[in-house]
């Protein structure tokens, strides 16, 4: 009887998180450009907003739950469809479905919407903390951020809470472009080239 040697492939999924933080740290950039008075318009932010901030934190998600990693899957899928969500608006805001829907806009359900994802973010900077620390404190500024927006929006110290979270929206991007190139070049060459920060041990 002829026994037949037979090879198991292996298929693994690459870790996604490069590509979901390079979305993030392009599209912040590009936004918080307008919000700080260096660009005008928002014409040319929406396809930054549907590619980078929607498709390929969508697309990350996606290739997060292949990992089982809830942390990842839930981050990355709900700034990804707040992108949407966020170009969508703009859309609106700027006729592209025309005059009745632009001129019956309410910023204030903007700032409701921003109080959701700033209830959201808070919970995810705590479980951040057993992350890393690169991404701790994306969160950090990411709950800035929205708390600026959400100020802002109903027109609270407007001029204040605006600069809040166009300042730390730049801060978003800054650290999510180091924390992709990180994870690229850690990954690549195996070994520490640009380090994360050791997670905070408090909960694990």
């Amino acid at each position: 009887m002829e026994t037949q040697n037979q090879t198991e492939i292996k298929i693994t999924t690459a870790d996604p998180s490069a590509l979901g933080l390079f979305g993030l740290a392009i599209v912040t950039l590009v936004a918080s450009s307008q919000k700080l008075g260096l660009t005008e318009g928002l014409s040319y932010v929406i396809p930054w907003a549907f590619f980078l901030g929607g498709i390929a934190q969508l697309i990350a998600a996606v290739l997060d739950s292949k990992h089982n990693n809830i942390f990842g899957t839930t981050a990355f899928g709900a700034f990804g469809l707040f992108w949407f969500g966020v170009g969508t608006t703009w859309l609106i805001q700027l006729g592209f479905f025309g005059e009745n829907l632009a001129t019956n806009g309410d910023p204030k359900q903007l700032g409701f919407a921003f109080i959701g994802y700033l209830i959201f973010c808070i919970f995810m900077t705590i479980g951040a903390m057993e992350t890393h620390k690169v991404l701790f404190f994306i969160f950090v500024f990411i709950d800035f951020l929205f708390i600026g927006l959400s100020l802002s929006s109903f027109n609270v110290m407007y001029e204040v809470t605006h600069m809040v979270a166009a300042v730390a929206e730049l801060c978003i991007a800054l650290l999510s472009f180091y924390g992709s190139g990180a994870i690229v070049l850690n990954t690549h060459f195996g070994k520490v080239v640009l380090p994360l920060g050791k997670p905070f041990g408090i909960f694990k």
